[in-house]
């Protein structure tokens, strides 16, 4: 409707614009017509109104002279024009057209003048031409509405039934989803229109949902087995010791390992509770800027004692003008966890190395250590939560560090990956986000 409306309304103007500019031309005609004749002399007049009457072959021209009373001196004008003052300024009025003996009223573009001795020139010049010009367009232009007509309403159709079946193949695979099937998409035909962008856009969420969802279900199975074992072991000793112990001391013992596993298994929840905060994006709004190499001397100042203590080499490599910007606190947590891990599976007199540097992609933490590595085929699978590689099961830890820092890096848009440090195993953040300004 909006497009039939606008053809209608721009025919519309072109018919207007088409008469504006003949009635124009035609009065520009006239007014300089009646001025070059009403400068010359008398005699010279009546030989210009007669040569505008001589000259008119096809009866479109008026040329008049009248006195004072209105009595005709010269011309084809039988009188004066009703409404037509002598101001020199054409106007639309009705002329009577002198013919042989006869009279005939016709519509004309008019323009009078008074002549210095008192006489009144009239020039006009017949619009049935513009009239006709004018039905000519009008015509066109109603044979040219009913085609762009058809067009709207054809063109609105199709459009109208292309969105209904676009709508109505996301009606069909969203109900598939809300009724449980979570590996339905929505359709795209590859157009890159806004349907397929946001298709992509939403596919991509649920993407995101269907991955969380199979986190919490295997988070859920990996707490049922990863607790189980503790809290079974905890509740056997309790039961032994209140069946068999002797004395005061003998129960202070029990209850302290009691403590101990409950601390383990609190520690485990706490760790779980923290991945899910980060993950739901709680912590978006710390953001502050600061110095990378700053943050990386300080986590490896905190644990120097622990890596004195094991007999492990821990040193730093840090370059100048790392500022960045990001949560500072998250950042501190994940650097800590892969520097707590280095040194638990670097062997005495091992070496674990903290480095700060740029790269073209954004400022990048890098921790390699001398411990066993991590093979090929767990690179990707150990930050599941509770994912331990075989040959570190026999070491303590709940398997939930580089879970923390998985979803630490993820939240900020940074990534991480781990590499053969030959031996060992190096774990490099890339920070993605472009540098701030210092």
């Amino acid at each position: 409707m909006v497009f039939a409306i606008s053809a209608v309304l721009l025919f519309a103007f072109i018919y207007w614009q088409t008469a504006l500019h003949e009635t124009d031309r035609i009065d520009r005609f006239l007014t300089d017509d009646a001025k070059f004749v009403a400068a010359q002399s008398q005699e010279e007049i009546y030989r210009a109104v007669s040569s505008r009457i001589l000259g008119d072959l096809h009866r479109i021209s008026y040329a008049a002279l009248f006195d004072r009373a209105g009595t005709r001196l010269a011309g084809n004008l039988a009188e004066p024009p009703a409404n037509l003052p002598p101001d020199g300024v054409a106007r639309a009025v009705e002329g009577v057209r002198l013919i042989d003996d006869s009279v005939e009223a016709e519509s004309v573009r008019a323009v009078a003048r008074v002549l210095p001795d008192g006489d009144l020139l009239v020039i006009g010049r017949n619009v049935d031409a513009l009239e006709t010009l004018g039905s000519t367009v009008l015509r066109a232009l109603e044979l040219g509405v009913i085609p762009a007509m058809l067009l709207a309403i054809g063109a609105g159709a199709f459009v109208s039934w292309r969105a209904q079946q676009r709508v109505k193949a996301v009606q069909l695979s969203t109900e598939r989803i809300m009724y449980g099937d979570l590996s339905e998409r929505l359709p795209t035909r590859g157009t890159d229109d806004d349907f397929d962008r946001l298709a992509r856009n939403v596919n991509l969420m649920l993407d995101e949902i269907r991955r969380l969802l199979d986190n919490v279900k295997e988070a859920g199975n990996d707490i049922a087995h990863d607790l189980r074992t503790p809290l079974a072991r905890l509740r056997a000793r309790l039961e032994r010791s209140r069946e068999s112990a002797t004395d005061r001391e003998e129960l202070r013992a029990t209850i302290g390992s009691a403590i101990t596993d409950l601390d383990q298994t609190l520690a485990v929840i706490t760790t779980l509770l923290r991945i899910g905060e980060i993950e739901s994006g709680a912590r978006r709004g710390a953001y502050e800027t600061f110095d990378l190499g700053a943050l990386a001397e300080e986590v490896a100042q905190i644990y120097q004692p622990l890596a004195e203590e094991k007999g492990v080499a821990l040193t730093t490599r840090i370059e100048p003008n790392l500022t960045m910007t990001a949560d500072r606190a998250l950042m501190v947590e994940a650097l800590a966890n892969l520097v707590q891990n280095g040194i638990k599976f670097t062997p005495p007199n091992g070496h674990v190395a903290v480095v700060a540097a740029a790269s073209p992609e954004g400022p990048v933490l890098r921790v390699a250590d001398d411990g066993p590595g991590i093979p090929e085929r767990d690179r990707t699978r150990v930050f599941q939560r509770f994912y331990r590689v075989d040959k570190s099961r026999h070491i303590e830890g709940s398997g939930l560090g580089l879970s923390l820092v998985d979803s630490i890096v993820r939240s900020h848009g940074f990534t991480i990956a781990l590499k053969d440090a030959e031996p060992g195993c190096i774990a490099e953040i890339v920070c993605r986000a472009r540098p701030a300004k210092s």
